[in-house]
């Protein structure tokens, strides 16, 4: 992400947004199937890790994070994190071959422009190790937009967005769904 007005709504929100993200990180499964994919003190790279309550997570369960997001508040707050090395950065500035054994990308690349998506997932495919969980969180929907706190997001169906996966050299092979208020009190 590197949106101005976007980056700019997670700077001004940050306390709301991390009491939000730390009850749903928490109360949330899926992160525990995440992380018993991978091998013993895997390297994860969490994108877009917001206050990183998800990285916080990995790094109690022993593995090395490295946390990513273009919210310079955000980022403060993740570096906190015992286990956690986290640096201001956006979806370009990942370059990695090879280099980790899970990606968890939680609701951020909605945030990229449609345009600029399967770029973004080439890269973290290149960056991903030959057999290591990618963990991508969208909304789905058909268009895009600013929600009303002025955040972009781009919508995809599941088919369209397993169509990019695939193309991108990633294999889809499960959906989870949930439905639930995000920041701006919207579904």
């Amino acid at each position: 992400m590197s949106e101005p007005e976007t980056i700019a709504v997670y700077d001004a929100q940050a306390d709301d947004y991390d009491r939000m993200m730390r009850k749903e990180a928490e109360e949330q499964p899926i992160y525990q199937e995440f992380v018993a994919s991978l091998p013993k003190g895997a390297h994860v790279l969490d994108l877009g890790c917001g206050p990183g309550n998800y990285a916080r997570l990995f790094a109690e369960a022993g593995l090395k994070v490295t946390a990513i997001d273009a919210s310079a508040e955000m980022v403060q707050r993740a570096d906190k994190i015992e286990g956690v090395n986290a640096r201001q950065g956006f979806f370009d500035d990942i370059n990695d071959v090879d280099a980790y054994d899970g990606i968890w990308a939680s609701f951020s690349l909605l945030h990229a422009p449609r345009a600029d998506l399967p770029r973004h997932l080439a890269a973290l495919q290149k960056a991903l190790k030959s057999g290591g969980q990618f963990f991508i969180g969208m909304k789905t929907g058909t268009d895009g937009g600013r929600d009303n706190l002025g955040r972009f997001y781009e919508y995809y169906t599941i088919e369209e967005l397993e169509g990019l996966l695939r193309t991108a050299g990633f294999t889809p092979d499960r959906n989870w769904t949930g439905y639930g208020k995000g920041l701006a009190g919207q579904y």
